[in-house]
């Protein structure tokens, strides 16, 4: 952990708290996992100690399992994987003190893996940008949710209602990144067109998030038509599969015509009532990040949280002839994590259909095979697998 935010140490483990072992799930290199036991992690004063029961796999696990790297981001030494994670409170720092409304021990919890400095001028409005941010599982940090004990700040942790089972708690972490590009960064308002290039996890959950919150045309874009049946009876209004590039024709010569073609195709309008808004992408993919800037309405708000290439070629003459905002979507900020619970909470987003797979923790690596591959053994598509805490 970064000296940033390193907290001072706290009491010594209470009487009442009896650790297990600390069993983890470790990513030696691209494509090498294996078990290790780690230390219990000793509390400072502002911590809480979560025995982690339910952890997702995020795109960016698969990214550093197949390839030992994410966009600009490398592996530079052993690392435990994970951190869509939720679990159960089992110990708290000496300045947790119980009370009304104070998390208690035995809570269910969904966690926010992030943490940053908390002294920079970055993290008193956007801190998912702190350039001292400690993420489970991202390099240089070693320590990811897939083991039996982590611990965060107190903050970082959030109550899950009754209601919500721990399983979909730990889908509030990809949860909160759609909230967060969708209603964050993207202003979304009840009655707004939204295009989402990428029907996968990332992109369904910003697909509901816009339908929680009142969207009037929710199209989603993808190669995979299985996919997308899945998105249409899942959260989309429409969907589109863009038609194919020409012989000798460029990708910017094409994404221009593709993005004619799905607005006449759907019937939606270039500008004025009906265009389209807000624009998402969760594939990080050159040619849908081009037809999403050509497609957007003049004026309207473009997002980017999928990862692809490092550096791509954008339309830029016509983002400044037309005014459009673009905007990275990083992760989570202020208020994302308890809009994500609470849009679940009232039944406005159903997480139900989205966990497809569930795996014990000793068949970890088969979960990151099968999300890697994108279907199971019987060639059942995957949107989401869920691996237990240590038994």
């Amino acid at each position: 952990m970064s000296s940033h935010a390193v907290l001072p140490q706290g009491e010594p483990h209470p009487a009442n708290f009896k650790p297990k072992d600390n069993p983890a799930f470790i990513l030696y290199d691209k494509l090498k996992t294996g078990y290790e036991e780690q230390p219990i992690p000793e509390l400072g004063p502002d911590e809480v100690l979560i025995e982690i029961k339910k952890t997702g796999i995020c795109g960016s696990d698969v990214h550093f399992y197949n390839t030992g790297a994410m966009g600009l981001v490398a592996l530079e030494e052993p690392m435990c994987l994970g951190h869509e994670s939720a679990g159960i409170i089992v110990q708290l720092g000496s300045n947790n003190v119980v009370g009304k409304g104070a998390l208690q021990l035995g809570d269910k919890v969904a966690l926010e893996p992030g943490v940053t400095c908390r002294m920079c001028t970055d993290c008193r409005g956007k801190p998912s940008i702190c350039e001292h941010m400690v993420f489970a599982a991202y390099p240089p940090s070693r320590g990811g949710t897939l083991q039996r004990y982590y611990k965060l700040p107190a903050d970082l942790v959030y109550r899950l209602p009754s209601s919500v089972a721990l399983e979909y708690g730990a889908m509030m972490e990809p949860l909160s990144v759609a909230v967060h590009a969708v209603a964050n960064k993207g202003g979304m308002k009840t009655g707004y067109n939204i295009l989402i290039f990428g029907a996968g996890p990332v992109g369904l959950l910003a697909m509901a998030v816009a339908k929680g919150m009142g969207a009037n045309r929710i199209v989603a874009v993808d190669i995979n038509k299985e996919r997308l049946d899945f998105a249409k009876g899942y959260a989309a209004t429409d969907v589109y599969i863009p038609i194919k590039q020409n012989e000798n024709e460029t990708r910017p010569q094409y994404s221009v015509r593709a993005a004619a073609d799905l607005l006449l195709s759907l019937g939606i309008p270039a500008r004025g009532p009906g265009s389209i808004d807000l624009v998402v992408d969760a594939t990080g993919a050159e040619v849908c990040i081009q037809m999403g800037l050509n497609a957007v309405k003049p004026g309207g708000t473009y997002v980017q949280t999928g990862f692809g290439p490092p550096d791509i070629q954008i339309p830029m003459f016509r983002i400044t002839t037309n005014e459009i905002v673009i905007k990275g979507g990083w992760r989570y900020g202020n208020g994302d994590y308890p809009l994500a619970i609470d849009l679940v909470n009232r039944g406005l987003v159903n997480l139900q259909p989205l966990l497809t797979h569930t795996f014990k923790f000793k068949d970890a690596l088969e979960a990151f095979e099968i999300t890697k591959a994108g279907k199971d053994k019987d060639g059942k598509f995957v949107i989401k697998c869920v691996i237990d805490g240590p038994e």
